[in-house]
């Protein structure tokens, strides 16, 4: 998985007249859970702009101005109701030899028989939650919907899990191929070949007529 870094202070007060001082000043209070203790700290709220106005999820290095260093990934996160300003920010420490929980996103590639012949895809989970050792944490599940026919889904089960446990049940939906008004007959390979013959067949035999038909005027 793809990290970021960002660069922070620690903050030796955390009242509410130093966090607006903070979000005056365009930073944003946060904390880290996880370790030992809570870890506060603070840092330009443009740090976040990778991190947070993305589809994509990344651990993150944190750096802080004593020296120290967390590797951690991002919990939650507050906005202002009105602007959409970051306020807040929880990170949770994550350790190089200990799982953690992601919700990880569902990236759907491949080209459906069932689309091509008039279905429509419908993703009905965006994202996976997993868990995994930091090392093992993909950027993105893929989910290949190629051989997905119309009526067909795509559950859980079927996804490869090399190096994770995904935190659901087999049976859960991911994508699906519904019908659709312009929907056309999907016709398999062996029913092409069956309608070839046919079709040979049904030519052949007016062939065969018009020679019985010219058959008297030759006598």
């Amino acid at each position: 998985m793809k990290s970021l870094t960002i660069n922070g202070s620690k903050r030796e007060s955390v009242g509410k007249v130093s966090t607006k001082a903070l979000r005056n000043a365009g930073a944003v209070p946060c904390v880290v859970y996880g370790g030992d203790n809570p870890v506060h700290f603070s840092a330009p709220e443009l740090s976040f702009k990778n991190l947070v106005y993305t589809p994509d999820v990344h651990t993150v290095m944190i750096k802080l101005s004593d020296g120290s260093e967390l590797k951690a990934v991002l919990q939650d996160i507050q906005f202002h109701p009105v602007t959409d300003r970051i306020l807040h920010i929880d990170f949770y420490q994550i350790f190089d030899d200990k799982e953690i929980t992601m919700n990880i996103p569902v990236r759907v590639v491949g080209s459906s028989i069932g689309v091509k012949n008039g279905g429509v895809l419908r993703v009905v989970t965006r994202k996976l939650r997993i868990k995994a050792v930091p090392a093992n944490l993909p950027d993105f599940i893929e989910a290949d919907i190629s051989e997905m026919r119309i009526g067909s889904k795509m559950y859980t089960a079927s996804i490869d899990t090399e190096g994770y446990t995904i935190m659901h049940t087999d049976n859960t939906v991911i994508c699906q191929i519904r019908t659709s008004r312009n929907i056309v007959e999907e016709v398999t390979e062996d029913e092409e070949g069956e309608e070839g013959a046919e079709g040979a067949e049904g030519e052949a035999a007016p062939a065969a007529d018009g020679e019985a038909a010219e058959a008297p005027a030759g006598e």
